[in-house]
């Protein structure tokens, strides 16, 4: 479904990533995981078209997507959820929700917009009961429901997750991913960055490894949680007692 091929990324004289390549199937959740400054959110910008890379190529769907805009990417299928959450603080859940569908709202397609908007109601129902109050004074972890849910308003066929559990309590990260298992029993690729190699490697089905933006490994979850030096540098003693 998606592929990225010897992508080399740059900030102006910088080389943020160096000839990376990375595929992920329909249906599947793919993890890419490294400690902070690796190269995850600049391989998620370079996918979503805020970044162009100078050498390699991007593979969506078998259409090559390599310079495309951000809008036409959407437009494509692929959404990302940002780091940081990035929700408009000032406007009221409902308004960031038909936000998310601004490349599809017309008078046409305003019932299939409301049949969103109540789909990921069922998905997070804490947000409905917040449906008029500003984004900026949902907790941490309804901000992160609600910019998943911006999201998915525009109906992506890979959705892109980035630190989905910054700064969040243990609970709610257990919630939240228990929600990015629902999106992909639904039907939802799902390619996730996260610097949580224990809550990632639970969740997902196959996962890469990065560091200072190379892929060192790729391999299933299984492996990746057997292999030594993943362990030594990302999970640490007891992560199975934490996380199953």
């Amino acid at each position: 479904m998606l592929k990225l091929v010897s992508v080399s990324t740059y900030y102006g004289a910088i080389q943020a990533l160096k000839g990376v390549s990375i595929h992920i199937q329909e249906g599947e959740i793919v993890t890419l995981i490294g400690a902070n400054g690796a190269g995850k959110t600049t391989t998620l910008n370079t996918i979503s078209g805020l970044l162009h890379p100078k050498k390699g190529q991007i593979f969506f769907q078998e259409r090559e997507i390599t310079r495309y805009s951000p809008e036409r990417i959407v437009k494509m299928g692929i959404s990302q959820v940002p780091e940081g959450r990035q929700i408009f603080a000032n406007m009221s859940v409902m308004d960031n929700l038909l936000l998310g569908s601004y490349h599809r709202f017309c008078r046409k397609t305003k019932g299939q917009v409301h049949q969103d908007i109540d789909g990921t109601f069922e998905l997070f129902p804490i947000l409905k009961e917040r449906i008029k109050q500003k984004a900026g004074t949902l907790s941490g972890g309804e901000q992160q429901m609600l910019a998943i849910g911006r999201a998915l308003m525009s109906r992506p066929k890979i959705l892109l997750l980035d630190e989905p559990s910054m700064g969040l309590a243990p609970l709610v990260i257990r919630e939240i991913f228990s929600r990015i298992r629902a999106l992909r029993e639904e039907g939802t690729t799902i390619l996730l960055v996260e610097q949580n190699a224990k809550a990632a490697l639970n969740v997902a089905d196959r996962g890469y490894v990065m560091e200072t933006g190379k892929i060192v490994f790729q391999e299933t979850t299984e492996q990746l949680r057997e292999n030594k030096e993943v362990q030594r540098a990302y999970l640490g003693k007891g992560y199975k007692e934490v996380w199953e």
